[in-house]
């Protein structure tokens, strides 16, 4: 009996394409946040609603990464330089997720006060760890936010070579499709 897995299972279909559509929110209500006058009615509102979901999207990212560890994947398709380079992105997204979520908390929790999740429970604050620290957090923040979106776009980008190029299966693993 092969134990080889073909596609994704739904869970990792489900997740891997929620977070996509978070991310790219996330990203869009970031760059349009950073220009909100103190007088517009989105100044506090738009930030809770940010850190909000940014606390669920480092939830399920979590979840994510324990999900992968504890279910089968269907291998990477392609060259050996495609599937290192494959490993090599995905590995820097996680890591990159996890610079914008620490960067994300310290900017927040610098003067102290917990994030507010939706008024549902509040993730409590460090306070200021080190001179600076929402300045220099925003900077992180802002660049690995950047950087994010610059992979999800090659990640993107790799997905559509191998379907209208190679024509193999690596797009339709994820979309649960078949040949």
């Amino acid at each position: 009996m092969s134990t080889e897995v073909t596609h994704y299972n739904r869970t990792s279909q489900c997740v891997h394409w929620l977070s996509a559509i978070v991310v790219i929110g996330m990203f869009a209500a970031g760059v349009w946040m950073v220009d909100l006058s103190y007088y517009s009615q989105w100044y506090q509102t738009a930030p809770h609603w940010h850190k909000s979901v940014g606390i669920l999207l480092l939830a399920l990212t979590l979840f994510r990464i324990v999900w992968k560890v504890v279910t089968l994947s269907p291998k990477v398709e392609g060259a050996s330089w495609e599937k290192v380079s494959a490993k090599l992105a995905h590995g820097f997204i996680y890591l990159d997720l996890m610079i914008l979520f620490v960067s994300g908390y310290l900017i927040s929790t610098e003067d102290g006060r917990g994030i507010d999740v939706f008024n549902w429970f509040t993730v409590p604050g460090a306070g200021a760890l080190f001179e600076g620290q929402s300045d220099l957090a925003g900077l992180v923040h802002e660049y690995a936010a950047w950087t994010l979106i610059a992979i999800a776009v090659l990640h993107a980008a790799a997905a559509l070579k191998h379907h209208f190029i190679n024509q193999d299966n690596t797009l339709r693993k994820m979309i649960g499709a078949s040949k």
